[in-house]
């Protein structure tokens, strides 16, 4: 492997961060951390059309909806990303999903002849995912055998190194203790694996300690590399003091917002719609806590309607339905329904769907929860949402954004507060954190 030696100006010296997600629930939960610290963030749905230049921003993270792509379509893409993103200083995170869902490899092995080193540590053990001997274990049982896996992976091995070698690319595992070893031996250890034309590190991580020290580690190296991980080890990168170096200008990189609207601004009246296209046990424990805890109203969307679209005779009826409801100023619970013609592969067309469906209603709502990277997207791009700016986080995996540029509605600025959040992720009481949030805030 030749190790791509970054300019003078960029080594070691990072300005901001570039994170590239496959799914945007997944985008949002890995960048959410830099918000928080204090860094300007932003998610994009297209990075043709990013606030690229804005000198304001500390982290970019975009969508590029590959998770259903096919694995050729999803490296083109990803790659045409970088290449659109990348500016000197600014460093590469290529997210990928805890429970390795989607093209990851494909993706990773893409962009390694132009980043360098990938250091791969999928773990998020906040939410039970570890790695051990380059498998993933999720509540410390093998991801193989967990429903995540069985619904769109079964007979499949879970083994990351054997996928990235299957993608081209040369692999070594590196066992990490936090309670024995130290920055400086982590970084004899990587930088060996560098010399030795390693082209994917992965890092076994079973802690958040593992992770702060493969961190702490790897920002500070000079080789050429870029991190391939979860939400888990973008939370311990977002603590570190020192991970944007003084810019191209000498100043310091921002830890404020000085672009974001002050709070007052950010208030925006109106019911919450909650929409779950997510078909899983996890959000339907979700949806039942909702309803139970907080009362909201429910409407189950038959998959079939979605199917025809405006076509089927009961698009108009219920679209008005929605749109009656909401001018109620009653917040609502959407869901996509589940039939005997239930195919995983179907989840984009049917959550495309649903955004068309709603998207005549937009103006009326304050705030919008999306649970389901698919579902948020559709949702988004069908309002005309082509970036969020995130402000907060309610709990790990679920951010809370407002639209970078203001929608009208009746003659004002409409920027509803939208929240993300990964289908399979959180608890039972997650989807009702999320509302309360919402409706005890000043965000509606």
């Amino acid at each position: 492997m030749r190790i791509i030696q970054p300019a003078s100006d960029e080594k070691n010296s990072a300005t901001s961060l570039l994170i590239i997600a496959d799914d945007l629930s997944g985008a949002a939960d890995c960048a959410i951390g830099f918000a928080s610290a204090g860094h300007r963030t932003v998610v994009t749905l297209d990075s043709t059309r990013a606030p690229n230049t804005h000198a304001a921003i500390d982290v970019i993270a975009t969508d590029t909806d590959t998770r259903r792509s096919s694995p050729e379509a999803a490296a083109r893409h990803t790659v045409d990303a970088w290449r659109t993103l990348h500016t000197p200083g600014r460093r590469l995170y290529k997210k990928i999903d805890s429970t390795l869902r989607g093209n990851w490899a494909a993706e990773v092995a893409a962009l390694q002849p132009f980043a360098g080193l990938a250091i791969v540590a999928p773990a998020f053990p906040a939410t039970g995912r570890t790695t051990r001997g380059a498998r993933v274990f999720v509540n410390g049982s093998p991801l193989e055998t967990t429903d995540t896996w069985q619904l769109e992976n079964a007979g499949q091995r879970a083994d990351i190194a054997e996928r990235l070698g299957n993608a081209g690319l040369s692999t070594a595992v590196l066992a990490l203790d936090a309670a024995r070893d130290t920055r400086e031996s982590l970084v004899r250890a990587v930088a060996m694996h560098a010399m030795r034309g390693i082209q994917a590190l992965i890092v076994d991580t079973q802690t958040s300690k593992d992770l702060a020290l493969l961190a702490q580690a790897s920002a500070a190296m000079d080789e050429a590399l870029f991190w391939v991980g979860s939400a888990g080890l973008a939370r311990e990168m977002a603590l570190l003091p020192d991970l944007f170096g003084a810019s191209a200008n000498g100043h310091a990189a921002s830890h404020v917002s000085p672009a974001s609207p002050a709070p007052s601004a950010l208030q925006q009246s109106g019911p919450i719609l909650v929409l779950v296209g997510t078909l899983s046990a996890v959000s339907d424990a979700q949806c039942a806590m909702l309803r139970d805890a907080a009362g909201i109203a429910e409407l189950v969307v038959a998959p079939a309607v979605l199917r025809a679209g405006p076509e089927h005779m009961q698009w108009p009826a219920l679209q008005a339905r929605i749109g009656a409801h909401l001018a109620s100023q009653a917040d609502l619970l959407l869901r996509i329904g589940r039939d005997d013609l239930f195919d995983p592969a179907q989840g984009a067309h049917l959550s495309t769907a649903l955004g068309h469906l709603i998207a005549p209603h937009f103006g009326k709502i304050g705030g919008l929860i999306a649970t389901g990277g698919e579902t948020a997207r559709a949702a988004l791009h069908a309002t005309g949402i082509d970036s969020l700016e995130l402000v907060a986080e309610v709990e790990p995996g679920v951010a809370i954004g407002r639209p970078l540029d203001a929608r009208t509605r009746e003659g004002h600025a409409h920027r509803p507060c939208i929240v993300t959040k990964a289908g399979a992720f959180g608890t039972a009481q997650s989807l009702h954190a999320a509302w309360r949030h919402l409706r005890d805030s000043t965000y509606v």
